[in-house]
């Protein structure tokens, strides 16, 4: 009832362009470029968010926290604000958690870069990870992604030895053979291929990856005109986008240290989107089904009231 109730004041609030709503002094907002999130960094190169918010006094400060279970943990203290890219396992651990994180717009829907990737020579299927080592971020899309691939073997967490850590550690630890198997994305897993690596598998057919823009309950319920703010600055850089193609890529190959072919493939795999649709929040709900069939939530959520109106199409 709570988040309804939230639901309903950010819709009308939104909708209504109120000049009540007080804006923020401060805005602490998560920098995510991986696994190539050209919006966000689009609008962190342009400083698009910084102009937008200078007439309101409004300080933007960016946040470089790449694990969405660790966005969450900077939430729940009160450190962050909103996230410009957080996968929607944990979204829904979060709130399990008894985190609010709303969903206050679509980002990408990027199956095709997120991969399992063995070491250098190993040529593993998924059977083959039985006893393996494999490395990656807990609490995830990718956790969710191995968890699903075994799943589909007939095997389970318990067949493998599963080390949390983070991307770029888990690239350091597959490449040099330290460890079995990594859970990497995007431009990680083009280095891990030029390293000798093999992808097992991506997470295409296995799981509907789905990264968002999120806020915490409670700058969605005092700000809500500051999170409209952000999700307008998102859409414009997505046009942007669309409308200067060649050098919003050269943007992205540069920060990734990729050539702009390299960033090509990425950015055609990761299928950009600004709304959410009914097959977004059915996703979400298969998504819930699955993490609790894992025993990783044991508490029911009704997915429809983490979605904020801003990440609707009106």
């Amino acid at each position: 009832m709570k988040r309804q109730l939230v639901a309903l004041l950010v819709a009308g609030i939104c909708g209504a362009g109120s000049a009540w709503a007080d804006m923020p002094k401060n805005l602490n907002i998560v920098y995510v470029k991986s696994p190539f999130n050209l919006q966000n960094m689009v609008m962190k190169h342009f400083g698009l968010l910084e102009k937008a918010f200078e007439k309101d006094g409004v300080t933007v400060t960016w946040h470089d926290i790449t694990s969405g279970a660790k966005q969450a943990q900077a939430m729940a203290s009160g450190d962050i604000d909103m996230s410009a890219v957080m996968n929607t396992a944990s979204v829904l651990l979060s709130n399990a958690a008894d985190n609010p994180v709303y969903i206050a717009s679509g980002v990408a829907h990027p199956a095709d870069v997120f991969a399992i990737v063995g070491k250098p020579g190993s040529h593993f299927t998924i059977k083959d990870l039985k006893g393996k080592k494999v490395v990656g971020p807990r609490g995830t899309v990718l956790h969710q992604l191995l968890l699903s691939a075994l799943a589909k073997e007939g095997l389970t967490a318990d067949d493998v030895e599963f080390i949390s850590m983070g991307l770029p550690q888990s690239l350091a630890a597959v490449s040099s053979g330290q460890a079995d198997v990594a859970l990497l994305a995007a431009s990680l897993v083009t280095k891990a291929k030029s390293a000798g690596c093999d992808v097992v598998t991506t997470a295409k057919g296995l799981v509907n990856v789905n990264l968002v823009m999120t806020a915490t309950q409670r700058f969605a319920k005092n700000h809500p005109e500051a999170v409209q703010k952000v999700v307008d600055v998102e859409k414009e850089a997505l046009e942007w986008i669309k409308a200067h193609p060649e050098e919003a890529l050269k943007i992205g190959a540069e920060i990734h240290g990729i050539s702009v072919e390299q960033a090509k493939v990425l950015a055609d795999g990761s299928n950009y989107y600004q709304y959410l649709t009914d097959r977004d929040i059915e996703g979400l709900k298969e998504d819930l089904a699955f993490l609790k069939a894992q025993g990783l939530i044991k508490t029911d959520l009704k997915v429809e009231d983490l979605v904020l109106p801003t990440a609707m199409a009106k």
